[in-house]
């Protein structure tokens, strides 16, 4: 490796980028290269830290009581820990033949009194997580500021010819809600402004029957549909104007509002809900979700934390679901049911668009055969919408997830004796039920129920925890993850990840009788319960953020559902992989935890 390659791979490195150039200068003169055969013992209790390693070839295995802890490949660092502290707990064994960068203890000692190389160092798991996230958050924002104006929402634009009378431009003005009128003279355009009308029509005495190109202002300005959403920002503001005509191939495709703009550069998710409020068809929905994927796309690159997506997403998509209900049930019918969302929908956490999870409860004396037909309009609406038909059918059309009070208690009473593994399913799936239509203490009725039902049932909530150990943790010796050579050698962030923590947190909350649905908002309450201490809710939440951010960026590029869970590590950055990597470490000790809590190794 060249010296200008070295230097590159150290700069890659976090903190190493932020040193002055004169302090990594230093540092390429003190820099050794070494090399370990497999099987090498590196640090261990009785074997002392040499060195800070940085591994070009190779990987080393870290365990911890003979259990793997981590594994480090190319690109990785260790052991800054026992080089400042003077101990290690584990063990570092070569597992491939070694290449590696070395830094000795005296040397990064040394670098150590540089304040942004110990900040770094000396924080503690929470605390570093956060900061490289916040440090692989800032690539992303380059993506922001290449947003093109094709990725906005453009109203419609009134366009008349030169010679059409004054009223009749302000009438077409006036059914397409157009806030400007551009007057088409020719190939060359003019725009009509409120300021024109006041000017020359109001105030001016112009008469309202004259040709619309006597108060025209001449100069359009305009913006390809291919410019950037910046440079848009640029000349509204340069021009002082309050609107650009976006053009494509000198025709007029729309017209961009600086309120739009500035919306979008912000936080453009008011648009949406205006227009989904304004819908008045399945087709006025149809058009706006094109503007929800946007929208998720722009919040994550603007690094807002995926939690707030989640919930956000989540609240226009419920929106969403109210104009469907009310399209199909009719008014008289609304108020004697609760149209549910359940699965990440009911925990709001769902972004891209994933499996439909929905019911209907109807109070008891009504006839549940009423709701039928518009339960099937309604998810029929839902799949034009682009919300995926449920494998597993837990959808309203299916007369199983469409009964009243009773029915349900009825099969709360089954789940909780069954406990089949289809049970402990639909069970999960009912716990995160939230009601988005209709009478919601229909629902609240059925939650008391739910958690009077489970009081103090340890057994039951035993049985239903074990689920958390159904699938292994993809952390291991490839480079670090277990890979599925059934996937394309990739790993499943939902089952290997997010499962295990959402799952065993809502046993939790059934067995606290804690009634909210949204993950971090339970482990909150979890802590606040003293089921759990602070900082391991801290790690948790952390951890959760994590996943739950890799994965949607993982959905956001999929060809097809089936492939949004699954992620290469290796088309990861580092950052993402370290992080990646720590997160499943608390993934583990949350299972360890889960373990001990409701004693699974007693459980058949």
């Amino acid at each position: 490796m060249s010296i200008l390659d070295q230097r590159k791979l150290i700069e890659s490195i976090h903190p190493f980028e932020l040193l002055s150039t004169t302090t990594l200068d230093n540092l390429m003169k003190k820099i050794d290269i070494a090399y370990y055969p497999k099987d090498t013992l590196l640090i261990s209790k009785n074997l002392p830290s040499i060195a800070f390693y940085i591994i070009i070839k190779g990987s080393v295995t870290e365990s911890i009581d003979d259990e793997i802890h981590n594994v480090y490949s190319h690109g990785d660092t260790f052991d800054a820990d026992a080089l400042i502290y003077g101990k290690c707990e584990g063990k570092f064994f070569v597992d491939e033949d070694l290449i590696c960068y070395e830094i000795k203890k005296d040397d990064f000692l040394e670098l150590m009194q540089n304040k942004k190389v110990q900040s770094y160092f000396l924080q503690d798991f929470v605390t570093r997580h956060q900061h490289l996230k916040n440090y692989d958050m800032q690539s992303d924002l380059s993506g922001f500021l290449i947003a093109k104006v094709s990725d906005m929402f453009l109203h419609k634009a009134c366009v008349v010819e030169h010679n059409e009378s004054i009223y009749s431009a302000l009438k077409k003005q006036e059914d397409l809600k157009a806030h400007v009128i551009i007057v088409k003279h020719d190939d060359d355009y003019c725009i009509v402004t409120d300021s024109d009308l006041r000017t020359h029509v109001l105030l001016g005495g112009i008469d309202i029957q004259e040709d619309i190109s006597k108060i025209a202002t001449k100069g359009l300005i305009s913006i390809d549909i291919e410019d950037f959403l910046f440079n848009a920002l640029l000349i509204m503001t340069h021009s002082e104007i309050k609107r650009v005509v976006v053009m494509k191939n000198n025709e007029i495709l729309g017209v961009l509002e600086q309120l739009d703009l500035l919306s979008y550069f912000a936080n453009h998710s008011h648009l949406v809900a205006v227009q989904i409020d304004k819908a008045k068809t399945i087709d006025d929905l149809k058009a706006l979700q094109e503007d929800l994927k946007n929208l998720i796309t722009t919040l994550r690159v603007k690094g807002v934390k995926v939690r707030y997506i989640t919930k956000l997403v989540s609240t226009l998509n419920l929106k969403v679901y109210k104009k469907v209900f009310d399209m199909c049930v009719d008014k008289e019918l609304q108020t004697d049911c609760a149209l549910l969302v359940m699965g990440s929908e009911g925990r709001d956490e769902q972004t891209v668009k994933s499996d439909q999870d929905n019911a209907l409860v109807v109070r008891d004396g009504i006839d549940v055969e009423l709701y039928r037909e518009p339960m099937m309009k309604l998810n029929s609406y839902l799949l034009e919408l682009g919300f995926p038909k449920c494998l597993g059918n837990v959808m309203v059309s299916n007369e199983f997830w469409r009964r009243n009070v009773t029915g349900y208690k009825s099969l709360i009473n089954e789940w909780s004796t069954s406990m089949s593994d289809s049970d402990v399913q639909n069970l999960s799936i009912f716990v995160d039920a939230k009601c988005v239509a209709g009478d919601i203490e229909l629902l609240n009725e059925l939650t008391r129920y739910l958690h009077q039902h489970f009081h103090q049932r340890d057994d039951v909530l035993a049985h239903i925890a074990k689920a958390v150990l159904y699938f292994d943790t993809p952390l291991s010796l490839f480079s670090g993850f277990v890979l599925e050579k059934e996937h394309q050698n990739k790993l499943d962030l939902k089952k290997g990840g997010a499962f295990a923590l959402v799952h065993g947190v809502r046993t939790l909350c059934l067995q606290y009788e804690i009634t909210q649905t949204n993950t971090i908002e339970r482990i909150k309450e979890l802590n606040n319960k003293g089921v759990i201490d602070k900082n391991f809710a801290t790690e948790l939440i952390e951890s959760f953020d994590t996943i739950s951010s890799i994965r949607l960026k993982a959905m956001l590029e999929a060809k097809s559902i089936e492939d949004s869970n699954y992620i290469n590590p290796k088309n990861l950055e580092k950052i993402q992989r370290d992080l990646l990597k720590d997160s499943f470490k608390i993934i583990n000790k949350f299972k360890k935890f889960m373990v001990f809590h409701f004693h699974l190794n007693m459980v058949a």
